[in-house]
């Protein structure tokens, strides 16, 4: 491997990472990427893409796809180039349920699914997975790429059908599919690469109900009878799916599950859920997961595979100094940001087969959790768009629905000064009437004007 060609392929990368979630009229990411999107080095050309993917994730945009789409459409094209190209189109235009992009993959499905070299590789499961983001949350808009799907390959078919399926409810809440999805689960099935899709079931669970408390709590409990009578493949998609329905809100009950976990005999069991532990407390600074993390780098110091989890999930714990977070819901935990929940989506799928993937040559795919990463402070700044300091209350968010009056929004209170860090289920809300805020709910960056009606002076 020439130190140089990985040197120039992180940098790509880096673009990609540097440029996500951000808008920019001058375009710096699609300059730069362009012209190493054929790159001879086939690590280049893939470090660009993956680049390309980040920097437009959620963008929509159409000049991306003219770009992209002849790498998956050409039969010839490398794997991995094809897979990182048709990821980055799932990326871009995640939840739009695009015809053409959908028409490209599902035919890159096909083709490469006659192919028995192809069709065993594990990145095979990122080409399913890209047709799944095209319809993330989208429901019944996902049924006819479901019958499209079900003439694949008997090898990737199910995989691929159950990552559409729960990618398609995903946040719902849906009572229904969840029913659905633990039927797969009840099937025995003695071989198991035929039962993968089955580990996807469990994962999708986690997806579908992460949308509001009850059914997350009510998937906690199932996941507790998979974890008692469940098949060792169904077994490790446990700790995913927990850090899927706790990501960035570490709970008791979900840290000491994962902590029994990461001592389980299943090697990959444990692996995952030593990364788990990263995602349940990914910029919180958590000082039980800290003190875990601790214990498990000393009783897994002989173990590289183990300690660089470890060692990952401390990074995570600890990001921003705990200024960020992974959470994907925002407007007080009512809407779904889809470009996040995409880019976790892409690291679990990774971690059902960690050692092959996260673990072999493709660690690189850690950093699509760049597409999550999320300020939660809340700063307050006036029509200028310059930070001012105003009295704020933060407390325990209050469900208020169908209650008469003005009841009180949140609970337990206390009184800062703003900008001020928000806890997965705090609410703020300001303590002052000097000013209002242009927008119902206090969260990331609050325009706030003088408010004529007050009876106190503003500064």
């Amino acid at each position: 491997i020439n130190a140089e060609y990985m040197g120039k392929a992180g940098a790509l990368m880096a673009i990609g990472i540097l440029n996500c979630g951000i808008r920019n009229e001058f375009d710096p990411a699609l300059a730069l990427l362009t012209d190493y999107l054929e790159n001879k080095t086939r690590d280049t050309r893939v470090a660009a893409i993956i680049g390309m993917g980040l920097a437009y994730a959620g963008t929509r945009r159409e000049n991306i796809s003219e770009l992209l789409l002849p790498m998956v459409a050409d039969t010839d094209t490398p794997l991995d180039v094809c897979v990182f190209a048709g990821l980055a189109l799932g990326l871009v235009f995640v939840g739009t349920c695009n015809e053409n992009i959908t028409e490209v993959l599902t035919t890159a499905l096909i083709e490469r699914g006659e192919k028995e070299a192809q069709v065993s590789d594990p990145l095979m499961r990122f080409l399913c997975l890209a047709l799944g983001l095209l319809f993330l949350g989208q429901q019944e808009n996902s049924e006819a790429a479901l019958v499209a799907v079900s003439t694949l390959n008997p090898k990737i078919s199910k995989y691929c059908e159950m990552t559409v399926k729960t990618c398609s409810y995903a946040g719902t809440g849906n009572i229904q599919q969840i029913k659905e999805l633990m039927k797969v689960l009840v099937e025995k099935i003695e071989k198991e690469p035929e039962a993968q899709h089955q580990s996807v079931s469990v994962m999708g669970i986690g997806l579908v109900a992460m949308g509001e408390i009850l059914g997350t709590d009510m998937s906690k409990r199932t996941f507790e009878h998979i974890l008692q009578y469940g098949d060792p493949v169904m077994r490790r998609a446990i700790p995913l799916a927990l850090s899927l329905v706790s990501v960035s809100n570490p709970q008791l009950i979900v840290l000491d599950t994962l902590g029994k976990l990461t001592h389980d005999p299943d090697v990959e069991t444990s692996l995952n859920a030593i990364l788990a532990l990263g995602l349940v407390g990914a910029g919180t600074n958590n000082a039980r997961i800290a003190n875990m993390l601790r214990q498990l780098a000393n009783y897994y110091a002989k173990e590289a595979n183990h300690l660089f989890l470890v060692r990952v999930a401390q990074g995570l714990l600890f990001m921003g100094k705990g200024l960020l977070t992974l959470n994907p819901f925002h407007s007080d935990r009512k809407l779904m940001n889809k470009t996040a929940v995409a880019g976790l989506l892409v690291v679990l799928h990774a971690c059902l087969d960690i050692k092959g993937l996260i673990l072999g040559k493709y660690h690189f795919l850690l950093y699509y959790l760049v597409c999550a990463i999320a300020p939660r402070m809340m700063v307050t700044v006036n029509e200028s768009l310059d930070p001012i300091q105003v009295s704020v209350r933060v407390g325990q968010s209050v469900d208020t629905v169908a209650l008469p009056g003005r009841p009180k929004t949140i609970t337990g209170f206390q009184t800062h000064n703003s900008p001020v860090l928000l806890q997965h289920l705090d609410r703020a809300e300001l303590a002052t009437d000097k000013f209002k805020a242009h927008v119902s709910v206090l969260e990331d960056i609050v325009i706030l004007e003088k408010n004529p009606e007050s009876k106190e002076e503003a500064p």
